[in-house]
């Protein structure tokens, strides 16, 4: 990264919470949905993960299947470009009682500090954001405290069917129990899209409270946004900031967005290559063996991107897309794929590689994924 964009990256870490209350007041990363590394849609998803717009959880526990996708559909004039939209497959019409669907964000403890959370001067919060959905009625949207097992609770509604509407909701501050100083996930903002009764069964937990053993307490009054292939749910501008009011929508340059979602997830291919593509363009090339060709061990490295959150879980694959392992490549000629590969060193800045395939070559190619998500 160049100077400037690198002196504002660093700011990422001193500039939260400023007396100004301007610089990167948003706590949500890629709230504008426009970083999507992994891939622009997901289909037939039925379980919880990370799809598609960078820094966004998708939890599903048997409650339909879904298109998970970025998309171009945005409220009109507002300076967004992509919305993430979450677009009902296979409807579930009556969820079992553990059945959920949801989307979240979790963030870092030392990146809430200026919160001061679990002291008298406890600040409040405020979200807003824009949402288009089919479906009608009450939603729910959690914030939670995960080092001291505590959350709040607020609904809002969505009042006119695939009509793009503003919501503002602002949490109380909590006096009670500060959020750790680490890399750890300390907070998580989720919103509801359908729920069993272990999680709406008892009262909407409008204060807060302890989540342990009041998981009846969490989604209170939720729509059941899969109960219908007709429904879609669209959602972009999400923004959580200090304070009692919502501010306007904070746009990062795109090189700024795109290096805080390095921080959880990279890899080696091209920004809209999906890992496993069969391809050599962003491959990763080792400087060679100084012995010449070899059939026996080769070594390399990988550096990442800046650094990661933590030291990250690699996957590795192979010019063809083979995941796990790499390939060995004979003076830049031929190449083998589908050779073993071994990583040690593993660190928050980079990785040791050493290729114990058997074809004779004097270099490793290989793809990385690098994923340290909270």
């Amino acid at each position: 990264m160049g100077t400037i964009t690198q002196t504002i990256a660093n700011n990422l870490t001193t500039g939260l919470g400023g007396a100004s209350g301007v610089n990167f007041r948003n706590i949500i990363i890629n709230g504008d949905m426009s970083i999507a590394q992994r891939g622009t849609s997901s289909t037939g998803v039925t379980s919880g993960d990370y799809y598609t717009c960078d820094r966004y959880n998708n939890g599903i526990n048997n409650q339909g299947t879904w298109t998970i996708s970025q998309d171009t559909t945005v409220p009109t004039g507002q300076g967004f470009a992509t919305s993430l939209k979450m677009d009902c497959t296979t409807a579930d019409g009556s969820p079992a009682s553990g059945d959920h669907v949801w989307l979240e964000q979790k963030v870092e403890g030392q990146n809430l500090q200026y919160l001061k959370k679990g002291t008298s001067s406890a600040e409040s919060v405020t979200i807003s954001f824009w949402v288009y959905a089919t479906k009608t009625g009450t939603n729910i949207l959690e914030l939670s405290d995960k080092d001291n097992t505590r959350h709040i609770c607020q609904s809002y509604t969505i009042s006119s069917s695939n009509t793009w509407e503003k919501k503002t909701i602002t949490f109380a501050g909590d006096t009670s129990g500060a959020f750790n100083n680490d890399n750890g996930e300390s907070a998580s903002l989720l919103f509801w899209l359908g729920a069993g009764s272990d999680y709406t069964s008892g009262t909407l937990a409008t204060s807060w409270a302890s989540f342990s053993g009041a998981a009846a307490n969490r989604a209170v009054g939720q729509v059941n946004h899969a109960d219908s292939t007709s429904n879609n749910f669209y959602i972009t501008g999400i923004q959580l900031e200090a304070g009692t009011a919502a501010s306007d929508f904070e746009f990062l340059p795109v090189d700024v967005n795109l290096a805080r979602c390095f921080r959880y997830y990279q890899k080696s291919y091209a920004y809209a290559t999906a890992v496993g593509t069969n391809t050599t363009i962003g491959i990763r090339t080792t400087s060679g063996s100084a012995g010449g060709l070899t059939t026996g061990q080769l070594y390399g490295d990988l550096q990442f991107k800046g650094n990661m959150r933590t030291a990250p879980t690699m996957t590795t694959y192979d010019k063809a897309g083979n995941s796990g392992v790499c390939a060995r490549l004979n003076g830049g000629v031929a190449r083998t794929d589908s050779q073993n590969l071994s990583m040690g060193d593993i660190s928050e800045k980079s990785c040791s590689i050493t290729s114990t395939g058997t074809a004779n070559a004097g270099a490793i190619d290989v793809h990385w994924q690098a994923v340290s998500e909270l």
